[in-house]
């Protein structure tokens, strides 16, 4: 890992800067697998399946029989697993739900919201290296909550036509049962533009890797909304003095190993800690399974010392990072200066994993510093505010000269006639 100490304001951009990777390719060909997927449907998501997933599918759909089978190949302790991680999920987003209140803005004026549910969603769940059956639940659960009537997940499957069987279980758990075997770009292009089979949807969720990013950030400009532009996934660690280095180590490590384009950003007041956990992390990183991503990782992250914590604090807001654990005596003050983050975890044994998992909150999270303008996914994410105003006679004589006058302003005088033919029809 690169070691940065006393970095001055002006080094901070750089420290912050994410690996930039040439796209220009990867975005024509992202842009040529859409098209083909829209022009000829099922077909073509049958062959890039093949092509890229190595798998020939007969039929892309998940049968009620395979959802059943997935059953009784995942453990009893799992199940359980998923199904507490579920209740938690389920018990915080509820928590989010919103309530709408009548206000009068002036006499006979009444303005209020309504919370509308996105009625059709695609949820995009990666298979490959890593079945993050765990997004299912952070996905689905809010869905449900928030009432979609089309609920689409689409997934990988492996070479012998299957999808993981943890990814079913917690799909049935969180109650989806529209599930397609499609992954990468082709799964995207049949969610935004509907196939014989995939339904097309109205918002795409989900991560995935380069390709399918790219292919969320090409359907949104036309066809589709997204739930948030997103890079590789990334922590920050801000640690004291007092800071337990394994579990700082265990931390920075339990990124790393998501993917060789991770980032990982260690900053710490205390040299003695920079140095424990520049130890601790080679001794962990020897047992780890997935070591040679994890290592690939540590090349593009730093340990950075400062001098002080408020230092350490504008640090971590320039950054913005997906996620951000402050390992530090004082986290509840610290916590209150956190003004760009995606989700952030307080104290020391609030370790990523447990959002990730099983504590409740949201792991689909802006990455690449777009928390400084972009939330997690929530409730709010699959619904929509319509708003809602009543005028009485009274309410036109009270703003309607004003709007005569805003709008003659303007020089929309249709706008303007429309409150017009009102206010002379209150004079007859």
């Amino acid at each position: 890992m690169n070691v940065i100490r006393y970095p001055q304001r002006a080094q901070w951009k750089g420290i912050v800067a994410r690996p930039q990777l040439d796209v220009s390719q990867l975005n024509a060909t992202v842009a040529s697998v859409l098209a083909d997927v829209r022009q000829r449907g099922d077909d073509a998501v049958r062959e890039y399946e093949e092509k890229f997933d190595h798998v020939r599918l007969q039929s892309l759909k998940v049968s009620e029989e395979e959802i059943e089978q997935a059953e009784s190949m995942v453990s009893a302790d799992l199940t359980a697993a998923i199904r507490l991680a579920h209740y938690n999920i389920k018990k915080f987003h509820e928590a989010q739900r919103f309530s709408g209140e009548k206000i009068e803005t002036g006499p006979g004026i009444v303005c209020w919201q309504k919370s509308v549910a996105i009625e059709k969603v695609g949820l995009y769940i990666p298979g490959g290296t890593a079945p993050l059956f765990s997004t299912v639940l952070m996905l689905a659960t809010p869905a449900k909550i928030a009432g979609c009537k089309d609920i689409v997940l689409c997934t990988p499957p492996d070479a012998q036509g299957h999808v993981n069987p943890a990814i079913l279980v917690a799909a049935k758990t969180a109650g989806v049962n529209r599930i397609f075997k499609a992954g990468g770009v082709q799964a995207i292009g049949a969610m935004a533009y509907g196939t014989e089979t995939v339904p097309k949807v109205y918002k795409i969720f989900g991560p995935g890797n380069q390709y399918v990013m790219a292919a969320k950030q090409q359907v949104s400009l036309h066809e589709v909304a997204i739930d948030m532009p997103a890079g590789p996934s990334e922590v920050c660690v801000i640690a004291d003095e007092k800071a337990n280095a394994v579990f700082v180590a265990a931390d920075l490590l339990s990124q790393a190993e998501h993917g060789t384009d991770s980032q990982v950003l260690l900053i710490t007041t205390s040299e003695s800690i920079l140095e424990a956990v520049q130890t601790e992390v080679e001794r962990q990183l020897e047992r780890l399974p997935r070591k040679e991503i994890a290592a690939k990782t540590l090349e593009n992250s730093q340990l950075v010392l400062v001098k002080d914590e408020q230092e350490a604090i504008d640090l971590s807001n320039c950054y913005a990072p997906e996620h951000l654990i402050l390992q530090t005596e004082d986290y509840a003050d610290l916590a209150e200066r956190v003004v760009n983050a995606g989700s952030v975890f307080l104290g020391k044994y609030a370790c990523e994993s447990a959002g990730d998992y099983a504590s409740g909150t949201n792991h689909t999270l802006p990455t690449h510093g777009y928390a400084t303008a972009y939330s997690g996914v929530n409730l709010d994410s699959y619904c929509r505010k319509v708003t809602f105003q009543h005028l009485t006679e009274e309410g036109v004589r009270h703003i309607g000269h004003a709007v005569e006058l805003m709008a003659e302003a303007e020089q929309l005088d249709a706008h303007k006639n429309a409150m017009t033919v009102r206010l002379q029809s209150l004079e007859k």
